[in-house]
């Protein structure tokens, strides 16, 4: 048995779950999300708790079990409190700017980036240099801030790039000359 897929989920006050057939909806104070059920897993309520089950012991039911009940988790916490990934721009004449639903990042190239938040995906842009993604969708917000990461990663000889805030970057000793 599953040591994620067994544990119990605890649904708190404000929030609904709804199960219809293999779709299971999280409703909350902050929005609603969806989630398609694999075959032979399912998912059942009782007195607020949220239990996942396996009907089968195959291979695939098995790795599947834990990583729903997941999934699951981070939709009853996302309704209630939105996920939060923060990145940070270093460079010279490095830097964001947003307008509406549009991201715009000027990282070294000739042309600024443009990338469009998703839907429930919302971004901040605090001195030029710090970028916010939140939303409530563990697995889109994650994503999206990996793509902007993606921009111009951080190399390793000055620091220069786009990074997660507080991640650390070994830098590496540049050329020496030769006496």
């Amino acid at each position: 048995m599953s040591r994620i897929g067994r544990q119990l989920i605890t649904i708190p006050a404000g929030v609904t779950v709804t199960i219809d057939k293999s779709v299971v909806t999280v409703t909350g104070p902050k929005g609603s999300l969806l989630l398609n059920l694999p075959p032979r897993i399912e998912v059942s309520v009782t007195d607020n708790i949220l239990t996942v089950i396996r009907k089968t012991e195959d291979k695939k039911t098995r790795s599947n079990h834990g990583a729903i009940r997941a999934h699951l988790n981070n939709m009853i916490i996302g309704v209630v409190t939105p996920w939060v990934k923060e990145l940070e721009v270093r460079g010279t004449g490095y830097k964001a700017s947003v307008a509406g639903d549009k991201l715009t990042v000027i990282a070294g190239f000739i042309h600024p980036v443009f990338i469009t938040a998703p839907k429930d995906v919302a971004f901040v842009v605090t001195d030029d240099t710090k970028i916010t993604v939140t939303g409530l969708d563990k697995t889109v917000v994650g994503q999206v801030a990996s793509n902007i990461r993606k921009i111009r990663p951080p190399e390793p000889y000055k620091g220069k790039g786009i990074r997660y805030l507080n991640e650390f970057i070994k830098l590496k000793a540049g050329k020496t000359a030769k006496a």
